[in-house]
C-alpha cells in the first residue's frame, strides 16, 4: 500500500512540475517576443526620424520620382506603401548605419522609410471643402483652408523597424509608424 501511494504522489508531483516548466517556457516567449516589438518599434522610430530628418535638411534635393513618392497627382497611395506593389523599390530608403548601427540594437535589420508627397497648401485651398489634388479627403485637416497662410508641402512618412523579407527579418517583429511633416516650399 505504501509503494502505491509513494508512486501515486511521485506520478503527482511530476505533473505539477510538468505544468511549471511549460508555464515557464510560455513566459519565456512572451517576454522574448515583447522584447523582440520593443527592438522594433525604436528601429521603425528611428526610421522615422531619418525621414523627418532628411526632409528637414536644406541640402535635400526632393526631387518628384526619385526622392518622394507624389501622391497628389490623382495616384491612389496606399495607407502602407510598403504593401504597395506599385512602389518601386528606389522610394523605399534604408537608414545610414551611421546614423543608426543594428549591431548595437539586436535588430532584425536597419529601419527603411518612404517619403510621399500627399499636400500642397497652394493646391488645397482653391475653396472652402475643396481638396483639389490633395489625397485627404478633408484638406483642411492640414490647415490649408486659410489662403493667406504660407505655402507648405505636406509629406507622409511611412517608416517600418526592417525588412521582413530578409534573412535577418523572418520570423522578427515588424512596426510600422507614420508621421505627416510640414515643409514650407521656397
Amino acid at each position: 500500500m505504501a509503494l502505491a501511494v509513494s508512486l501515486f504522489l511521485l506520478i503527482l508531483v511530476t505533473l505539477i512540475g510538468l505544468a511549471a516548466i511549460r508555464g515557464t517556457t510560455i513566459q519565456q516567449r512572451m517576454t522574448a517576443n515583447f522584447y523582440d516589438r520593443e527592438i522594433a518599434f525604436q528601429s521603425a522610430e528611428a526610421g522615422l526620424r531619418a525621414g523627418e530628418a532628411y526632409l528637414s535638411d536644406p541640402g535635400s534635393p526632393l526631387v518628384d520620382g526619385v526622392d518622394f513618392r507624389n501622391c497628389q497627382d490623382g495616384d491612389t497611395c496606399l495607407a502602407n506603401p510598403f504593401a504597395d506593389s506599385g512602389l518601386g523599390t528606389g522610394f523605399i530608403k534604408t537608414v545610414d548605419t551611421d546614423d543608426y548601427d543594428v549591431s548595437d540594437t539586436n535588430a532584425p535589420g536597419q529601419p527603411q522609410f518612404v517619403i510621399e508627397l500627399i499636400c500642397l497648401n497652394n493646391a488645397c485651398s482653391a475653396g472652402a471643402g475643396s481638396t483639389g489634388n490633395c489625397q485627404s479627403a478633408n484638406c483642411q485637416s492640414y490647415g490649408t483652408e486659410n489662403t493667406a497662410a504660407a505655402d507648405f508641402a505636406y509629406y507622409r512618412i511611412t517608416a517600418r523597424s526592417g525588412d521582413p523579407g530578409s534573412e535577418a527579418g523572418t520570423n522578427r517583429a515588424v512596426v510600422i509608424l507614420q508621421a505627416v511633416f510640414q515643409v514650407p516650399l521656397s
